[in-house]
């Protein structure tokens, strides 16, 4: 008797282990349609809008106001560039060691080094005829902070350069 449960339970397991036989097979599903989530019409809108609440949050007088085309238009040029370096980077082969990796991270930072500048030399007549309290609003909308230690922040962490990421 115990020999014929063993065989039972072999047979069963075995039989478990077997795939389900289907009368009809089921057509395998379409594959998912790729939508972009994020456009580049939508990141023309962002811009568009980080432009106006900066404009907004500084609280430009009339006589300030003719200072702002240069700052906007630097804030512009960097998104566009930094969109730009973002694009060619994804035609770009992957880094075929770490040394490439660290030199391509350094030919970046030193790109957006270089547009920081810019944005520093447009911002300077108007930084010039701003209050305090104006002045004040401006590093923490951009997004800019000192760590405890003092040290610089990572460029890329800056909205100015998210298109780049």
């Amino acid at each position: 008797m115990p020999k014929l449960m063993f065989a039972l339970l072999l047979a069963g397991a075995g039989l478990a282990c077997l795939p389900a036989a289907h009368a009809q097979e089921t057509p395998p599903a379409p594959a998912p349609q790729i939508v972009e989530l994020y456009t580049r019409e939508d990141a023309q809108a962002v811009l568009d809008a980080r432009v106006i609440a900066l404009k907004t949050v500084i609280g430009l007088t009339p006589e300030q106001a003719a200072l702002w085309e240069p700052v906007e238009a630097a804030i512009r040029t960097i998104a566009k560039d930094a969109a730009a370096r973002k694009a060619e980077r994804a035609k770009m082969p992957a880094p075929k060691d770490f040394v490439e990796l660290m030199e391509r991270t350094a030919d970046a930072e030193a790109l957006r080094a270089q547009e920081l500048k810019t944005l520093a030399a447009a911002l300077k007549p108007l930084i010039a005829s701003l209050s305090e309290e104006q002045k004040r609003r401006i590093p923490t909308f951009l997004g800019l902070q000192e760590n405890s230690l003092g040290l610089p922040q990572p460029t890329a962490e800056l909205w100015l350069f998210e298109e780049e990421q």
